[in-house]
């Protein structure tokens, strides 16, 4: 039963249904989610830094000094798993559209979701996306350089731009990338943002984002241009920008998501009720999961 609420939501209810949009819906998702940003500075970059900060000291632990032929496949990865990191930021648009005060600390009312084990289920699948992302991109590398590290940033440089197995390496790894980017964005353009707005399963989540996307092909592209620009903007350097481009694209995700889908035929998730019982700074962080 457990699995069947997972996959199907609490209720049996039709199909969302999905509008045309244009690039003039695009310009406004990205319009309000900036002033989604500037309403909510503080907890967007508080939610915000943790990503690229987690991200790099992953990078370190699992590759060490020999980061830097990793940087940029690390940095293609944040595009497959932003929705995961953007969760948060969602739910604070949501409230925000509905006209309700907003804390950081409402960001983790995602964890009381009606949908949290679907939330869950496609956060793993996007997860696994990306190792097996890291995976083939270490696989490529080694392919066309062997098991040795450059000896330092220069060095690699100079490699991939001065040698034919440097161009292979950026020909293949971006063909590669380009596959695993269009994926992520078919199965997750409005998957995570339906799941908090509505009782509904992982598989509805995940089918509706899939139609949104032969719905609107060009459009989405265009999209994914936009996602894949910024991002790669706010990772130079050192993914410091992403502390602006992060919450920005994660509250226009949520606005995308309200023009081009049609949920109302789904029950709707409720907001969690905000406890009046006074908490103190010792019952942290375990008071933010009562």
């Amino acid at each position: 039963m457990a699995q069947s609420h997972i996959l199907v939501g609490a209720a049996a209810a039709p199909q969302p249904a999905i509008r045309r949009i244009d690039i003039k819906d695009l310009t406004d998702a990205l319009r309000e989610g900036w002033a989604d940003f500037s309403a909510m500075p503080s907890h967007a970059l508080f939610l915000a830094l943790i990503y690229p900060v987690v991200g790099i000291v992953l990078a370190q632990l699992t590759f060490g000094y020999a980061i830097v032929p990793f940087l940029f496949p690390l940095a293609a990865g944040f595009a497959l798993i932003g929705p995961i990191a953007a969760l948060g930021l969602y739910e604070l648009s949501r409230r925000r559209e509905a006209g309700l005060e907003s804390s950081a600390v409402n960001a983790v009312d995602v964890l009381h979701s009606p949908s949290i084990g679907a939330i869950a289920a496609l956060g793993g699948l996007l997860l696994a996306l990306f190792v097996v992302w890291i995976a083939i991109a270490h696989a490529i590398y080694v392919a066309s350089f062997g098991y040795a590290m450059p000896s330092s940033a220069g060095q690699f440089v100079r490699d991939l731009f001065a040698t034919s197995a440097g161009w292979r390496l950026i020909l293949i790894g971006n063909a590669v990338g380009f596959v695993f980017a269009v994926v992520a964005l078919t199965i997750s353009a409005v998957s995570f943002p339906l799941l908090l707005d509505r009782e509904v399963g992982a598989a509805t989540a995940l089918s509706t984002s899939i139609r949104l996307v032969q719905a609107n092909p060009a459009t989405m592209a265009l999209w994914g241009l936009i996602v894949a620009a910024l991002l790669l903007v706010g990772s130079v350097p050192l993914f410091i920008g992403l502390a602006v481009v992060i919450p920005v694209l994660g509250h226009a995700t949520w606005h995308l998501y309200r023009k081009a889908i049609d949920a109302d035929a789904s029950p709707p998730a409720q907001f969690r009720k905000v406890s009046q019982i006074r908490r103190y700074a010792a019952d942290f962080p375990a008071s933010l999961f009562k």
